[in-house]
Parts: C-alpha cells; sequence; structure tokens
C-alpha cells in the first residue's frame, strides 16, 4: 500500500504541485504590471472627479468620502504628479496617495498627512527618500492650492509610530510616508515639509489641469 500511495503520489500529486507552484509563480511576477495597470486606470478616473466643475470651491472633505479624489500632488524633484484620494485603506492605496483621514486638510492649518507605495501600484513614493530640505511639493485640492518646501531629511519610524502624524495646532506641515527599505514594510520612511504663507491661494476652477 505505501508502495501504491508513494506512486500516485508521483503521477498525480507531484505534476499538480507543478502547476500550483508555476501559476503562483506568474502571478508574483506580473503582479507589479498589473498593479500599475489598476493604477493607471482608477488615476484616469480620479483626474476626471477633481476636473469637475462643480466639484470646484467645495470644501475637500465634501468632494467625497474614502476612496474619492481629494486633490493633486506634484513633486517634480521625483517626478510625481498624481491625484491623491481620501483614505489609506489598502483599496484607497492602490489607486494613489492617500490622504490620512483623521489628519487636516492638505493647504489648511495642522499637519496634513499622505501615504504611499513604495513599490506597486505605479509606486508614487519610490523616490521619497531622495528629497532633501528646500524640495518643493506642490497640492491642489478643490477649494486651495499651496506649496510646501521639505523641512528635513527622510528619516524612518515604527510602522506604529503614529507621532509622526500627530496634530500640530497652529502649524502648516505636510507629511509624507511610505515603507522602507523597499520591497518591506518593515519601517516608515517619513518626510515633512512646510507650507510657505505666501503660496496659498484659492484653486481655479481645474484642479487637475492645474499641476504644471
Amino acid at each position: 500500500m505505501l508502495r501504491l500511495s508513494q506512486s500516485r503520489w508521483a503521477r498525480i500529486g507531484l505534476p499538480a504541485l507543478a502547476v500550483v507552484c508555476a501559476v503562483a509563480a506568474a502571478l508574483a511576477l506580473s503582479f507589479p504590471a498589473l498593479s500599475n495597470w489598476y493604477a493607471a486606470r482608477a488615476q484616469r478616473a480620479l483626474a476626471a472627479q477633481i476636473d469637475d466643475p462643480t466639484v470646484a470651491g467645495q470644501p475637500a472633505a465634501a468632494a467625497g468620502g474614502e476612496g474619492h479624489a481629494l486633490g493633486r500632488i506634484v513633486i517634480a524633484a521625483i517626478g510625481l504628479d498624481m491625484v491623491m484620494v481620501q483614505g489609506i485603506g489598502a483599496g484607497d492605496l492602490a489607486e494613489g496617495p492617500g490622504h490620512y483621514p483623521a489628519t487636516a486638510m492638505p493647504c489648511t492649518a495642522g499637519d496634513a498627512a499622505v501615504a504611499g507605495h513604495r513599490t506597486t501600484f505605479l509606486h508614487p513614493f519610490y523616490d521619497l527618500n531622495e528629497l532633501v530640505p528646500g524640495d518643493l511639493i506642490k497640492v491642489t485640492t478643490p477649494p486651495a492650492s499651496c506649496t510646501y518646501v521639505v523641512s528635513g531629511i527622510p528619516f524612518a519610524v515604527a510602522p506604529g509610530d503614529t507621532a509622526v502624524v500627530a496634530p500640530t495646532p497652529g502649524q502648516w506641515i505636510l507629511t509624507l510616508t511610505t515603507c522602507t527599505p523597499r520591497g518591506s514594510a518593515r519601517q516608515r520612511l517619513v518626510v515633512k515639509a512646510v507650507m510657505v504663507p505666501s503660496s496659498l491661494r484659492p484653486a481655479p476652477s481645474s484642479v487637475a489641469g492645474n499641476a504644471a
């Protein structure tokens, strides 16, 4: 009986296992491309949302709940120009950089925090580690646009360190977070920036076309 069982395993089990392993490997190899395709498709839909003239001038929170377009973030130093969404859930970040709902809205007083993927879903924050003090971050939302200037070198914290996105009453700060090192969620990479006061102004009627 033992030999019969071993024979059946050799004839059926091993080939089946090989197929399963091959499929798993193919899926793993194709995931980055599939995630980029999904995010690019989502970005087109989100751009249409923020280009909607009925949204212009509304408070950003009123433009939609989690998963909806919040505005656009542009960081020329790392070639980033993407639509942000409200929320930091897996589904939200699969579509673009996501705003921490419990933090201040961008271009308002407080600490506006935004998270983004490092290696998948168009990897918006892939080169976040390359930002240096003085680099500019432009944010445009339905009610306003503003520019932040990076105020310090990127630094790493534990994933559960929420102090980096804690409220900052009386200050105008933007915090960007992503996983580090690349391909690992062992830590969070953090970049802090301070708003340039003279840059704050009402947004034009179309935030999608104001990212230059």
